[in-house]
């Protein structure tokens, strides 16, 4: 087992690397996002901030397919808990749930491979985790037919098979998506943002809280447009996002050095966790 032993010894040393550049705790996170998880990152965030010399930043690098939003409020009041400011990093992917956790960061750092991904809510429907507003988008074109009078009698029998009682826990899964990106983003993300610098119009005026409301809900609800991105796994890449929903992204493509670090770290990490076969894996400076 020395092999593993050097490769661990190695990341360590790695991500030892990314704290001294960023000047605060780093972490990885590899895997979905899901409620069996919830204890165990309570109790690794607890142990890296159990020290004397506690740090006042978290760093996330991030690689995730999504999975529970609800988990993912509860991942954001642990980490808030501990720290007054967090930056992710998505070195490859954030999808779905991953996506609605980026927002609730002070800081977004991609390049230009990385992926975001809409941010339809995944719901338990009692055998498998299914895509609510994919579901609720369908039922609507049902409606729109049945008030044109063009239902067809197996769309009919469709709609009327649906249960009412889920798709309110798909409205309520959609809600509560919107909700969290409003806030987080209005008070995260948004926290420095004090002038206008993009529209000509309003060109070194302050910002309103109610304008960060607003540009807050417009993107979360690009970001739900089933119409727009046409599939719950496309990725949206850096440039996207800053045409499309002009967000401000950190971006690292052309900073040599700090790609360089996150590469040589993440490539290695996700090659070790694919080796081991791991479905979900989580690094820090004092948990391997």
């Amino acid at each position: 087992m020395l092999f593993d032993s050097t490769v661990k010894e190695v990341l360590n040393e790695r991500l030892v690397a990314l704290e001294e550049h960023f000047k605060g705790n780093v972490i990885f996170y590899y895997g979905e996002i899901h409620p069996a998880l919830v204890k165990l990152f309570r109790d690794f965030i607890e142990k890296l901030t159990d020290v004397p010399e506690r740090k006042e930043l978290l760093v996330v690098v991030l690689n995730t397919p999504g999975r529970s939003v609800e988990v993912v409020e509860k991942m954001v009041e642990i980490i808030r808990f501990h720290y007054k400011e967090v930056y992710f990093v998505v070195p490859d992917y954030a999808m779905s749930a991953g996506t609605i956790l980026c927002m609730s960061g002070d800081k977004l750092y991609m390049d230009y491979s990385s992926s975001l991904g809409p941010i339809d809510p995944q719901v338990f429907n009692g055998k498998e985790y299914v895509p609510a507003l994919a579901y609720l988008d369908k039922v609507e074109q049902l409606l729109d037919k049945a008030r044109n009078n063009t239902l067809t009698q197996a769309e009919f029998l469709i709609l009327q098979g649906q249960d009412l009682a889920t798709l309110g826990r798909y409205e309520q899964a959609r809600d509560l998506t919107v909700t969290l990106l409003k806030q987080w983003l209005t008070q995260y993300k948004f926290r420095t943002w004090i002038s206008h610098d993009t529209d000509q119009h309003k060109k070194g005026q302050p910002v309103t809280a109610e304008e960060k409301q607003e540009r807050a809900e417009e993107i979360a609800k690009l970001l739900g447009d089933n119409k727009l991105w046409h599939s719950h796994g496309r990725m949206i890449s850096i440039n996207t996002i800053r045409e499309k929903l002009r967000l401000k992204i950190e971006d690292y493509s052309n900073d040599v050095n700090l790609r360089g670090m996150i590469r040589t770290y993440n490539d290695l990490m996700i090659e070790y966790i694919l080796r081991t076969e791991h479905d979900f894996f989580m690094h820090s400076n004092n948990s391997f």
